[in-house]
């Protein structure tokens, strides 16, 4: 039976490759000179560190632009909150999203539901599984899900015929 899977998975190397290469231009900008902008990645967690709140909008911009580059994007990115670390610095830590949340899995799923297409969704872990009798009703199905789920970076990976 025709089945595919609807993930929310970032390329982790890429990820990193655009972190190093904002490291790098951090280091060689004449604006960041002598301050305390720094970025750095453990896991899934992108650690901003800056003199202000303005200079981490700064080097969030560089992120961006580096991940826009390397066809990430930006919408994996969920920024938390700036804290203030001691004396005038401040920091931000902004997750990289992995998986797809139980509300948006419920959601996708009863969307398919709803719409009528001859097809049945599955919530496995943190994808969401579609089977159909037939490939035209998968693809409608495909369209939906980028349609009306526009806020998460959705792909669709191991459609089997």
């Amino acid at each position: 039976m025709p089945s595919f899977d609807t993930v929310c998975e970032a390329n982790l190397v890429e990820i990193r490759n655009a972190v190093d290469n904002t490291i790098k231009e951090i280091g060689t900008r004449f604006d960041f000179k002598g301050t305390a902008a720094a970025i750095e990645l453990k896991d899934k967690d992108i650690t901003l560190t800056g003199d202000a709140e303005f200079q981490l909008g700064q080097v969030e911009d560089i992120l961006r632009n580096k991940l826009t580059k390397r066809n990430v994007d930006v919408r994996f990115l969920d920024r938390g909150d700036v804290q203030k670390i001691g004396g005038d610095k401040v920091r931000q830590v902004i997750k990289v999203r992995n998986g797809i949340e139980t509300e948006v899995s419920k959601k996708i799923q009863r969307l398919i539901k709803d719409s009528k297409l001859k097809v049945q969704a599955a919530i496995q872990g943190d994808a969401v599984r579609v089977t159909g009798a037939k490939r035209d009703d998968l693809q409608a199905a495909m369209a939906l899900i980028r349609k009306d789920i526009a806020d998460l970076p959705l792909s669709f990976n191991n459609f089997r015929d």
